[in-house]
């Protein structure tokens, strides 16, 4: 029980942090030739091609998978964590590559999107006599769950493995045994991978479409915006995890704003500002999570010339960046359902916010690169119950009032 426990409150860690940014090298090591070469056009996957060389190369020696001792080590494999032990077993490698632990933040931000349209139905709810149909309730639950696996399985799928195929050049030379470069899976079972995952989430979103009587594909159209960020964020020339702003926020809202509005969207209508606004301002508070991943790299982007914002700004100007967008927004936030007439939800956030800024001055201030794992264990829980509380708000609120 304890070994599982601890595996959870990790993969809660990764899950709502972002995936590692890689970059192509220059050279081509002996870990390199285990990829196939495209020696004919029968071997290319448009638009999933090699994506050449850039004038990048990290100095520092090949780093090995130290699988963990606490006995947690297959767990990591399906979950696709550091620490796991290998695999032969395809099928575990087809998993592990598309890191089930990050589709945890999206699968939250469904039942956040469902929470905030108010339409969302109990099995039987203790809380309300009225709302004890049983066979809406089911209905409702099975649309929750298609949307679940919409947004964890299928598209974060899609998106961690177009990351890994993207990133598997460098991967080679610093985590060579990582699922691609490692050759323990083809090039071409990845790229089916891609195409299944992708065009499988596009049906499944069409399906959710059909299914809550939408006349405009909304969950469709959501899938296919939230299909190209993927894209542009791993793929060149864009490649937006190059770029501090773009990726940050890029990351914030594919892990937030996108979920919820599909939640939100199967079960109710986007038919007002705030649903949109407020989504985009927790976006935010996002993109100050991401920059937190990037102050151990700082050296490594800025010898590779990239643009993060601990490289742009330094330590200090990032750290204030990262604590002003997280505390700033859900203040806003707060502000807001103030205004609105919910004071009771407004005094949740902002006790929620409370401990989140005590971590902030206690660990993430005094050295985020130190405390960095240690500052988002502790305070993103709060944070993310905050989304809750503010889409439970929004649900049960009388705007016609």
């Amino acid at each position: 029980m304890k070994v599982l426990l601890a595996t959870v409150l990790t993969g809660l860690t990764v899950a709502f942090s972002p995936a590692p940014r890689s970059f192509t090298a220059t050279s081509r090591s002996n870990g390199l030739l285990i990829l196939p070469t495209k020696n004919s056009e029968s071997s290319s996957f448009y638009p999933f091609e090699r994506t050449g060389s850039h004038p990048f190369r990290l100095n520092a020696a090949p780093e090995s998978n130290k699988e963990v001792s606490d006995g947690s080590a297959d767990v990591r494999q399906l979950l696709g964590v550091k620490g796991a032990s290998g695999s032969t077993d395809i099928w575990k490698i087809r998993l592990q590559l598309t890191k089930p632990v990050t589709w945890i933040p999206l699968v939250w931000g469904v039942m956040c999107g469902a929470a905030a349209s108010g339409n969302y139905h109990w099995i039987w709810n203790p809380f309300d006599p009225s709302d004890r149909d049983v066979a809406l309730g089911l209905e409702d639950a099975a649309k929750g769950l298609v949307a679940m696996i919409l947004a964890g399985p299928f598209l974060t799928g899609y998106t961690q493995t177009i990351n890994d195929w993207y990133d598997r050049e460098i991967d080679a030379i610093n985590e060579p045994y990582r699922p691609i470069p490692s050759g323990a899976i083809s090039e071409g079972q990845v790229i089916f991978q891609i195409w299944f995952l992708l065009l499988g989430g596009l049906g499944i979103s069409y399906g959710l479409d059909v299914w809550a009587g939408h006349e405009f594909p909304t969950v469709l159209a959501l899938s296919i915006f939230g299909s190209w960020i993927s894209y542009i964020y791993s793929a060149p020339p864009l490649k937006l995890k190059q770029n501090g702003w773009a990726g940050n926020y890029a990351l914030g809202c594919s892990y937030i704003s996108l979920p919820w509005w599909c939640g939100q969207a199967v079960f109710g209508t986007l038919d007002r500002p705030v649903y949109i606004i407020l989504p985009i301002l927790y976006s935010i508070a996002g993109l100050g999570i991401a920059i937190v991943n990037d102050f151990k790299s700082i050296e490594g982007d800025r010898e590779l010339g990239l643009n993060s914002l601990p490289v742009a700004f330094g330590i200090d100007g990032a750290k204030y960046i990262c604590a002003a967008s997280v505390t700033l927004t859900q203040l806003g936030v707060a502000a807001y359902l103030y205004s609105i007439g919910e004071p009771t939800y407004a005094a949740i956030i902002a006790g929620l916010l409370l401990p989140q800024i005590y971590f902030q001055a206690t660990l993430l201030l005094p050295d985020p690169v130190a405390n960095d794992v240690k500052y988002q264990a502790s305070s993103q829980p709060f944070f993310v119950f905050g989304i809750l509380a503010t889409a439970l708000c929004l649900g049960h609120h009388d705007f016609s009032a």
